[in-house]
């Protein structure tokens, strides 16, 4: 099995070197294409109007001046195109993707896009603790991940879906399980603009989470994590609503383009 390794934290990211060794715990044909420098919370852009700059390192690990999504298409369309990848892992990114960050993630955008290329994907994040911080922080992931990669690959993931994988902010012996999930949703009150002042007294802002306890539906992303449990959670790059639709075409259906 020939995979492919990319992130959103970057070409040096501790969290990148996780996932190749995760990816080697699978196969021993192992790929990176990663961001030169960190691209969180990029999503699913693409660089239209900038050219991409491709440093090979060695072997065969690539850097790219671009998004993730960039990495990927690199990877499938020029770096490996005389023989695909079978498997894309991407991440492990340093805290986790969970509710709406996964519009915003670049991790996920990067397995979106093997998705989209019709390559099997997976996103995998840790969720940071106070005491899981350092260089050690993605032990769990590490110690978990390739066998829940493995049962996933074995029923097998179809065509236009992707696999969200978040490891709670535990050491790996005290991992409570998995957790099959949805997508969850945050009180979206907790996002706020921080003003601040620079030296010279001119304002600039970051935008930022408050940071206090928010109820969590069970069955969701954030429920599991945060009773100790690995989230697993399909994702559809399909983002239709069908019920909607159909609401919506029954008024269309009944009424003039005029009414």
């Amino acid at each position: 099995m020939r995979i492919l390794v990319t992130n959103d934290d970057g070409i040096h990211a501790p969290g990148l070197e996780a996932c190749v060794r995760i990816a080697r715990a699978l196969s021993g044909d192992v790929w990176v294409v990663a961001p030169e420098s960190d691209q969180s919370g990029v999503s699913h852009s693409l660089s239209l109007n900038d050219p991409l700059r491709l440093r090979a390192i060695e072997g065969k690990r690539f850097a790219v001046k671009g998004t993730p999504t960039d990495c990927v298409i690199m990877a499938v369309r020029h770096i490996m195109a005389e023989q695909l990848p079978d498997l894309i892992l991407s991440g492990v990114n340093r805290g986790m993707n969970l509710a709406e960050d996964v519009t915003y993630s670049g991790t996920v955008a990067g397995a979106m896009e093997g998705t989209v290329l019709g390559i099997p994907s997976v996103a995998l994040s840790q969720c940071l603790g106070p005491d899981r911080r350092g260089d050690d922080a993605f032990t769990t992931a590490e110690a978990h991940a390739p066998g829940v990669i493995k049962k996933i690959l074995k029923e097998g993931i179809p065509a236009g879906r992707l696999v969200n994988i978040n490891f709670p902010a535990l050491e790996p012996n005290d991992v409570k399980g998995v957790k099959i999930t949805v997508q969850g949703k945050r009180d979206q009150n907790l996002l706020k603009i921080e003003p601040r002042h620079d030296g010279r007294g001119n304002p600039y802002y970051w935008i930022a989470f408050e940071r206090r306890r928010w109820t969590s539906e069970e069955g969701t992303d954030l429920s599991a994590v945060e009773n100790g449990l690995i989230s697993v959670t399909p994702l559809r790059i399909d983002l239709t609503d069908e019920p909607y639709m159909t609401r919506l075409a029954a008024v269309f259906d009944k009424s003039k383009l005029t009414d």
